[in-house]
């Protein structure tokens, strides 16, 4: 036998079909499409991360936070050495990206003075946890400390008369997002002061001629070169030569 239709709810409702004063009637189905359309459109007009070109040479494993022991380079006279080489003064504010365990973070804190500022940055969240707890130790309350990420140090804008990129730049993996983050940091008038060993990457080092193509790459001119006492190790320093380009007018350097 057939079985008969349902009848119609009252006030000739389809059955199974609620009223619109309770808010869930089939009507207002329209509606919530319309919403979820209008979302995802949303989502799709985001910008999306720049892309960057690959750089075509080797890049150097993080092996530790210690470049050689504090007493020894300390001897050596390293810090002294390249602090005078940089200019740097009391008051100026200044950045450590790469910072480790804070070796030239303590060294320039003290040449900076009081009216001065230190931005110590990092990756390893574990390796900024231990350099805020020296800074603290030591009560050096003109230095901060800060987690960035490997390819953006996350420095504030037009902020530091230097930027010292010391005995890391051949372990940056991604050198044209690096630096195009990076030069944001820098004052029109500072400088960035790259401290490095003339040998190859794979032994830890960058020669130099790469350094300067790949900041020439990001509108950042050489201005100074020395070879450091009793050493292969180099100062480089450069300042802003040109507006920032967009991430696709980057032209890679050769290896």
């Amino acid at each position: 036998m057939w079985s008969r239709s349902p009848s119609p709810e009252p006030g000739g409702r389809p059955p199974g079909v609620r009223s619109v004063v309770d808010g869930t009637s089939s009507l207002a189905l329209p509606g919530r499409i319309l919403a979820l359309a209008l979302l995802l459109a949303a989502c799709r007009a985001q910008p999306s991360e720049p892309r960057f070109p690959t750089a075509h040479r080797d890049v150097a494993p993080i092996v530790g936070t210690t470049f050689s022991t504090e007493d020894a380079r300390d001897r050596a006279g390293e810090a002294e050495e390249v602090m005078e080489l940089a200019g740097v003064k009391s008051g100026m504010s200044v950045a450590d990206v790469g910072a480790g365990e804070g070796y030239y973070t303590v060294r320039l804190a003290r040449v900076v003075g009081p009216r001065g500022r230190v931005l110590a940055e990092d990756i390893v969240p574990e390796v900024r946890d231990e350099l805020s707890d020296r800074i603290q130790r030591e009560r050096l309350d003109n230095v901060a400390v800060k987690l960035g990420t490997a390819e953006n140090p996350m420095l504030p804008a037009a902020s530091f008369d230097r930027i010292f990129l010391v005995h890391m730049y051949h372990e940056v993996e991604a050198p044209y997002a690096f630096l195009w983050h990076m030069r944001e940091g820098v004052k029109p008038d500072g400088l960035v002061i790259v401290v490095d060993s003339n040998r190859p990457v794979k032994q830890h080092g960058m020669p130099p001629a790469q350094v300067e193509c790949e900041f020439a790459a990001l509108g950042l001119r050489q201005v100074k070169f020395n070879v450091l006492s009793g050493g292969d190790v180099y100062l480089m320093a450069f300042k802003l030569a040109g507006p920032r380009p967009a991430p696709e007018q980057i032209r890679p350097c050769k290896a």
